[in-house]
């Protein structure tokens, strides 16, 4: 039986994008803006991967406004339909320095400090948020405002909001990260 020239390239691919790579690092601790982020989640390693929901759709960016507001979105959607996604939200960023992640918000807002993790089946089935009794801290190593990019590290404990209790740890979190 002879196997087509086109079915061999769809079979090439279909293994190719069925194989996992394990993650066996986190991303190097820069300050150069090379738009990187990853982190330890309950011990496991995490990085944005995959795509979004269109392919030329973002899995990591940033913005900061002029008052100092810093959002940072990151996602893996690398294992669809499940998705994970992060969000950090810091407040009045000008300078290095540290920033806590210990007020309770309820949900992501832009009230107050948060750390944020999301797990979903195209609907969320698991949120964390950082609050008053789970906290943690960002800081900031470098921001660069004529490149526009910045810097630093995170970790967080986090309490899930409507499903099982059970903490979320998040450590050994980097980014090094251009904004919009």
């Amino acid at each position: 039986m002879k196997i087509s020239f086109g079915l061999k390239i769809i079979l090439a691919l279909a293994m190719l994008f069925s194989c996992k790579k394990e993650l066996s690092e986190l991303p190097p601790a820069t300050q150069t803006g090379a738009n990187t982020f990853g982190c330890k989640v309950d011990g496991q390693f995490w990085v944005p991967a995959g795509f979004g929901i269109v392919p030329t759709a973002a899995i990591l960016e940033a913005r900061r406004s002029a008052d100092g507001e810093l959002y940072i979105n990151a996602r893996n959607f690398s294992s669809s339909p499940g998705e994970t996604e992060f969000e950090l939200f810091i407040k009045g960023v000008t300078a290095a320095g540290n920033y806590l992640l210990n007020t309770t918000t309820g949900y992501p807002g832009r009230a107050v400090n948060y750390g944020y993790y999301v797990h979903r089946r195209f609907t969320p089935d698991n949120e964390w948020i950082t609050s008053a009794d789970y906290t943690g801290s960002v800081t900031i190593t470098k921001i660069d405002t004529v490149s526009h990019f910045v810097s630093g590290r995170f970790s967080f404990n986090a309490i899930n909001l409507y499903n099982s209790p059970k903490p979320l740890a998040v450590t050994e979190g980097r980014f090094d990260i251009r904004w919009q």
